[in-house]
């Protein structure tokens, strides 16, 4: 870690505002929102008709979907590929606070936030 890199995150609240970094582009957040409601949508599915095949598969949309949004819009690397439990949390927070009206409030959170990827492959 260079000295002018802040520490690694070692909660999720201190990870939080370096995964809204990641998210400042909308259309890419959009995408995860995307992501996200069709994987409730198939989980939904699964207890609703029995296919348990739409668990796993509703998993492989919601990451396909926020994948593609990081490469294709945000030009970063998912955050999943070194905090997979955090960054599972922060797609939910982050829809959350979309559907509760203050998005906005944290976009701003990661504004001139470095890479967590880059911040944790550094460190190692």
């Amino acid at each position: 870690m260079t000295s002018n890199q802040p520490p690694i995150p070692q909660s999720f609240a201190e990870f939080w505002p370096y995964y809204m970094a990641a998210h400042q582009d909308p259309r890419n957040r959009m995408v995860h929102y995307v992501g996200s409601t069709g994987g409730i949508a198939m989980l939904l599915g699964a207890i609703a008709t029995g296919s348990w095949w739409l668990v796993p598969a509703g998993v492989l949309f919601g990451y396909a979907c926020a994948w593609f949004g990081h490469f294709r819009f945000e030009h970063n690397k998912p955050a999943t590929w070194v905090k997979p439990w955090w960054s599972f949390l922060g797609d939910w927070r982050m829809f959350g606070m979309k559907l509760s009206g203050r998005e906005a409030e944290a976009v701003a959170l990661g504004r001139g936030l470095p890479d967590v990827v880059d911040m944790v492959r550094a460190a190692r």
